[in-house]
């Protein structure tokens, strides 16, 4: 299966300082942010992303775009 990739407009990196060079994708139930231009790669850990969820929060359903 194929990773499909988005583009970030108007964000920079924060290694080169370039600006729109930065794509979010998803690998194993990740999300990962590259530059393409330095190789520059972040991750948000997984205790992060479970702080972030709001305690109270009700969802409905999730929406996946194909």
């Amino acid at each position: 299966m194929r990773t499909k990739k988005r583009f970030i407009a108007g964000a920079s990196c924060p290694a080169c300082n370039k600006m729109d060079v930065m794509m979010l994708y998803k690998e194993h139930d990740v999300e990962k942010v590259e530059c393409v231009a330095c190789g520059h790669s972040m991750t948000q850990p997984e205790e992060a992303v479970q702080a972030s969820t709001r305690q109270f929060e009700q969802v409905i359903g999730v929406f996946k775009p194909q």
